[in-house]
């Protein structure tokens, strides 16, 4: 019986006849518009990020992290307008992973390599690497358990490691600092190769580091979180690089917090198994 769903093609044999044989499966129903809009964003994220590395090249080295920060701005919409669209899928997950490793693992590796790491050929390469295949190795462990139920870390709410994006922020810090103080000691090699190392390491680490999801706001701290998020607004507007130098030393300062809450909420679920196993207390009968 033959499968509807093949599409036949006219082709001609070694002996010189022409007969019908069965093509690809194609789709009958082409891919949705919704689907497109998410999927263009990461595209564009792709571009930003690589745009970065041109920008390195050529020694502009402020468009150079601007265009990973803005991948990182759009990588942060994709999905968000995939959802409002109901527009995911497997081939917009897939774009992503790739988009993140070239956007926040290539890129950074290779513009912190152009800015500092080249004085040291060797070293300096090597944690080039570790940036740029670290995040790779993070993407797929992220990919590997999408489908598994047991994740402790994300089901309270937390990440595993240092996201892509942070770690590409957090592995430019020395170029924040740079730009903002004109201080020679934050490009020299010495201290951007081990900074790099630490950041990769992070990335594939089993840190646990808070999430959007494990953020809660008090009902009476909203309009103070409201004015927090203009101040911050204006500020990356005025002073970008002293702000963004900031945001990674509060990131920093936030991981042991999130290390200690994470072992608070770990405790709090196996106190309530080891109740939950033990069953109801049995209840005192009374004397006669």
């Amino acid at each position: 019986m033959i499968d509807p769903d093949l599409d036949f093609d006219l082709a001609e044999d070694d002996d010189g006849l022409r007969r019908r044989r069965p093509g690809l499966r194609r789709l009958r129903a082409g891919l949705p518009l919704r689907a497109v809009a998410p999927n263009a964003v990461t595209a564009l994220a792709l571009c930003s990020g690589l745009s970065g590395v041109r920008f390195a090249i050529a020694g502009e080295w402020q468009s150079a992290v601007a265009m990973i920060l803005v991948a990182g701005v759009l990588d942060g919409l994709d999905g968000r307008v995939a959802r409002m669209l109901h527009g995911e899928s497997r081939f917009g997950a897939e774009l992503d992973s790739l988009s993140d490793a070239i956007s926040f693992g290539v890129a950074p590796a290779l513009i912190l390599y152009l800015w500092s790491l080249a004085a040291l050929p060797r070293i300096g390469w090597i944690c080039s690497l570790m940036l740029a295949v670290f995040c790779a190795l993070r993407l797929a462990r992220f990919n590997a358990r999408i489908d598994t139920t047991e994740q402790p870390h994300k089901s309270a709410g937390f990440l595993t490691g240092v996201p892509a994006p942070a770690a590409a922020g957090l592995a430019m810090l020395p170029m924040f600092l740079w730009f903002s103080t004109d201080a020679m000691i934050f490009t020299s090699p010495y201290l951007v190769a081990p900074w790099v190392a630490f950041i990769a390491l992070l990335m594939v680490s089993s840190v646990a580091t808070f999430s959007w999801s494990s953020l809660r706001l008090r009902r009476n701290v909203r309009f103070e979180a409201i004015a927090g998020v203009v101040l911050l607004g204006a500020a990356l507007v005025s002073a970008p690089w002293p702000t963004l130098s900031a945001v990674c030393l509060v990131y920093l300062a936030l991981m042991p917090i999130s290390m200690i809450s994470y072992a608070k909420v770990r405790m709090r679920v196996r106190r309530q198994r080891e109740a939950a196993l033990a069953g109801p207390e049995p209840i005192p009968t009374p004397s006669a």
